[in-house]
């Protein structure tokens, strides 16, 4: 690949079309909406080659601490030049200090490995039309007032300030909470995403809590195409294949230590689904 013939530039909204037929070439099930909501919030670099658009990768922030690398795609005819290392230099170079996280296929895990990261687990990506559930009488929708607590938990429970995310998902999404003694103890979303809807996040202390919210979501959305996309560990494949969620694959989650320190907090709260495998 001859350096010259590709410029790297500032992604913006007028790369978001170009960007969605480039996804679309990789099978990715993302809308245009599912771009911006990730270009809203990242600093995002498009490699062009002449007009054309030939890479995407996006740096996600949360805070001075962390970030996601995230949206990484190069076009089919460019693979093998060097193209997929230049553009993840380039956004680690702008995530700086902070410690990077990312979910990465096999076929891109030696690249990441090269630039510092590492294994930390896996995700299982689950979707399919759910099967009839009952409503759990203990969870509720969100009211207007909660969204201050929910992002608390959020942060709680990944360790990262994502309050802008939060923000942009306190009008895409719905929440589903679960209260104890007047206060919520855990929470769940539900937007549209690709092919149909998309639960995450699931905060819960507990695997109890997290399949209730859970079902309280499916519930409501019978007849939908539902994905959901969780950490191994927490172990609810086995229960969402038995809700009519199927198995679709699953990922590689990666680290790279940065030197920004972060104080983490005490909680018994965890992560039982990801935002989207790009946010986290």
């Amino acid at each position: 690949m001859t350096n010259q013939a590709i410029i790297l530039e500032k992604m913006t909204p007028k790369h978001l079309d170009s960007a969605l037929e480039l996804s679309r070439q990789v099978q990715w099930p993302h809308r245009r909406e599912d771009w911006e909501l990730v270009q809203s919030i990242s600093e995002g670099i498009a490699a062009l080659q002449g007009d054309r658009l030939v890479g995407t990768i996006m740096m996600t922030p949360f805070g001075d601490h962390a970030a996601t690398v995230n949206m990484v795609i190069v076009d089919a005819a460019m693979r093998g030049r060097g193209l997929g290392r230049m553009m993840l230099e380039e956004v680690l170079a702008k995530a700086g200090d902070r410690t990077c996280y990312l979910v990465a296929t096999q076929e891109g895990l030696p690249l990441y490995e090269k630039l510092g990261f590492v294994a930390t687990g896996e995700t299982v990506q689950h979707q399919g039309e759910p099967l009839q559930v009952e409503v759990p009488a203990h969870v509720k929708w969100v009211e207007s007032g909660d969204y201050a607590r929910v992002v608390a938990l959020d942060r709680a429970a990944s360790g990262h300030d994502r309050s802008p995310l939060m923000e942009i998902l306190a009008e895409r999404a719905r929440f589903a909470v679960i209260r104890d003694n007047g206060d919520i103890q855990a929470c769940a979303a539900i937007r549209s995403f690709g092919r149909g809807l998309v639960i995450g996040p699931v905060v819960a202390r507990n695997n109890s809590e997290a399949k209730a919210l859970i079902d309280f979501l499916l519930a409501h959305h019978q007849g939908r195409f539902v994905r959901i996309d969780s950490d191994v560990s927490t172990d609810l494949s086995g229960w969402l294949t038995g809700r009519g969620l199927n198995h679709a694959g699953r990922g590689i989650k990666m680290r790279r230590p940065g030197s920004a320190l972060n104080k983490s907090e005490s909680t018994y709260h965890r992560s039982y689904a990801l935002i989207s495998q790009a946010l986290g």
